[in-house]
């Protein structure tokens, strides 16, 4: 497989900035085929594990920011459990309000630590005071960096947490999470170089904008397909 253009030094005519709200709606599948028709790895890997699957949303925003908080640094059995004993603790329906008036004691008792109980707290409060935009004519309005930066002044939500909120529950194509570890992994073994450091991998990015969401999904799959990873929700 070829070495990425830009680890080359050559230009590409998508390096330009990508603003959302300027740009007419593409999906993954049609970004994949472009980006195809100029990386003959890309090529390789759309004809071998087809277009991204990326499954539909089907919380909330506010809610589905809660699972990330929830599920940090938890095994997946434990954390579902917590998650579902937190959303019967607000009857099924993740708003503000309410989680802001379950005790401490309740949030104690479904089994999340103190630290997820002040990270949870601090996020409903900057969404009812507008730190956090979650509806969706204001997140339109909005750039990637702009939602990243908001999403982390929460206590517990770092820049991965908000990337992954904005490729998989916003479906932003140009998402380019450099500090995760399987794209990282999966670029290396891809384009056959050693795997690079988040520093390193940021502009070897910049030949795919604007769709790099789409690149950091082949990327997942060149880890699992190369390295035999363990199968990912992030692409299925």
């Amino acid at each position: 497989m070829c070495k990425l253009r830009a680890a080359r030094g050559q230009t590409s005519p998508m390096t330009a900035s990508f603003d959302h709200r300027r740009q007419p709606k593409v999906s993954f599948a049609a970004a994949a085929r472009i980006l195809a028709e100029q990386d003959p790895v890309i090529a390789g890997l759309l004809a071998q594990t087809g277009p991204p699957r990326l499954s539909r949303p089907l919380e909330s925003h506010l809610a589905t920011l809660v699972r990330a908080i929830v599920y940090q640094q938890l095994a997946g059995a434990a954390a579902a459990a917590i998650h579902g004993r937190l959303i019967a603790a607000l009857g099924g329906d993740v708003q503000p309000e309410a989680l802001l008036a379950l005790s401490d004691e309740t949030l104690r008792t479904v089994g999340l630590s103190r630290a997820k109980v002040a990270s949870l707290r601090d996020l409903a409060a900057k969404v009812l005071d507008g730190t956090v935009v979650l509806s969706p004519r204001g997140l339109a309005r909005e750039s990637d960096q702009e939602i990243i930066v908001r999403l982390s002044t929460v206590r517990g939500i770092g820049t991965w947490t908000a990337e992954m909120f904005l490729l998989f529950q916003l479906r932003r194509l140009d998402v380019w999470p450099v500090g995760d570890l399987g794209v990282r992994r999966g670029y290396g073994l891809a384009w056959q170089v050693p795997t690079p450091t988040p520093r390193e991998l940021e502009p070897l990015g910049d030949p795919y904008r604007p769709y790099r969401s789409v690149l950091a999904w082949y990327c997942w799959r060149a880890a699992e397909l190369y390295a035999q990873a363990a199968a990912s929700a992030l692409t299925r």
